[in-house]
């Protein structure tokens, strides 16, 4: 809800948190005929600890020890939730690889964040289920606490895929699936052959997610920056192929998030995607190209079927609320791992939202996530009450409220060009 005064809470939901066994506790949720590769997978998760170790033992050690407890929280639903109190989090939505340092929490054969470069259909499939069994155990306590993104290959098998959405579907808890990054040598998405996923996603209100973190690193060698610049590109690629590929049209409900590439290129494109439909005389017949595919403006789409987990969006990206969306944009802590604001959440909140309104950053930091997920406010209403933070805890004016003019022109180009809408 919209605080009213000084002393209401707000209610958060962040959208981009991690949840996960450590690798070798995944063995109990996978069929035996995979244990041979499972344990070749260990051996492998193993020593590429070994070697991180080398190379950063001193952060390594330091962060696993002064966070012992807190880190439990990936796989304990009790220690998660007193995590998530203290933070002042009222729900979060729960993505594979919980260990961001080592990787020895992710799900079985790399099906989480990279299983886009898995080869083997069979163990694709495998260590997503093994981790979707997990994932609805622990969303089925505190259930309204909890978004669990369970994992579908969807490039590994369009068949088995839609059979994993509608098991997952029926579980407590989980609110969306998260589907490869990168499709590599297999059929991209804007191929119509995946319908039967998007078609089984909107029919059960499931959000499809790209998630930050996979790229091409054979092709990067040491060259970190290259990755840096580029992972960001991996993660929003999809959203275009569905857009234009006319997915949103054939399934109006479908929704589509991307999550933890940030906010910062969402502007660019939309009016640069705007312009094709009228921007000038070379664009004329881009727009009739894409009759049948689209029928709204494309940055029409952001807030109906794109959204956007930006995670711990940059001050410019708040700045850029009105052109983005507060009705896109959804915050996340991005529990348990390092890059986010756990455990100091309300510290970042109150240093970035302090001259932000209150119904600006009410819709950031859960309404628009609500609305995503299908989380019930009334449910998360007592759990606010007793660990939200007021806008006094931001610092914040209570009666700051956005103005209406400002949101209604941030996205100038649509005057300024002139653009239509495909007829």
């Amino acid at each position: 809800m919209i605080p009213k005064s000084a002393n209401d809470r707000y209610t958060i939901i962040s959208a981009d948190g991690h949840a996960g066994l450590a690798c070798e506790d995944y063995r109990q949720y996978l069929d035996k005929k995979f244990y041979p590769d499972f344990d070749k997978f260990m051996d492998e998760r193993n020593a590429h600890r070994e070697e991180a170790l080398k190379f950063n033992y001193d952060y390594i050690m330091d962060w696993e020890t002064s966070n012992e407890e807190g880190l439990k929280g990936a796989f304990d639903p009790a220690i998660r939730d007193k995590e998530l109190d203290a933070d002042g989090v009222s729900a979060d939505v729960l993505f594979a690889d919980a260990d961001a340092v080592t990787g020895m929490a992710g799900p079985p054969f790399g099906a989480g964040l990279f299983a886009g470069a898995i080869v083997d259909p069979n163990l694709a499939f495998a260590g997503a289920h093994a981790h979707n069994r997990f994932l609805a155990d622990i969303c089925s306590v505190s259930p309204e606490r909890r978004g669990g993104i369970a994992l579908v290959p969807i490039t590994h098998g369009v068949e088995e895929s839609v059979k994993e959405i509608e098991w997952v579907a029926q579980q407590p808890g989980i609110r969306g699936i998260m589907v490869p990054t990168m499709w590599r040598n297999n059929t991209p998405y804007n191929d119509p052959s995946y319908d039967p996923v998007w078609a089984a996603c909107a029919d059960a209100n499931l959000p499809v997610h790209t998630h930050s973190g996979e790229a091409p690193l054979e092709e990067y060698g040491d060259s970190t920056g290259v990755y840096l610049a580029e992972v960001v590109w991996w993660a929003i690629r999809p959203s275009w192929h569905l857009l234009f590929g006319g997915a949103f049209e054939r399934y109006p409900n479908l929704k589509f998030v991307v999550t933890e590439a940030a906010a910062y290129w969402a502007p660019d494109l939309m009016w640069k995607w705007d312009q094709y439909m009228g921007g000038g005389h070379t664009t004329k017949k881009m727009a009739a190209l894409l009759k049948g595919k689209i029928s709204k403006l494309p940055s029409d789409y952001f807030g109906s079927n794109i959204f956007i987990g930006a995670s711990t969006m940059s001050r410019e990206e708040i700045r850029r609320r009105y052109i983005i969306g507060t009705d896109v944009v959804m915050w996340g802590t991005d529990y348990p791992h390092p890059e986010g604001t756990w455990p100091h959440t309300e510290d970042k909140l109150k240093a970035d939202f302090v001259n932000i309104p209150v119904d600006d950053t009410a819709e950031m930091l859960g309404l628009t996530a609500a609305k995503v997920y299908g989380f019930d406010l009334d449910a998360l209403a007592p759990i606010a009450a007793r660990v939200g933070p007021t806008p006094t805890d931001l610092g914040q004016d209570p009666s700051l409220m956005s103005d209406p003019n400002e949101r209604a022109t941030a996205r100038w180009w649509k005057e300024e060009y002139g653009v239509k809408a495909p007829g």
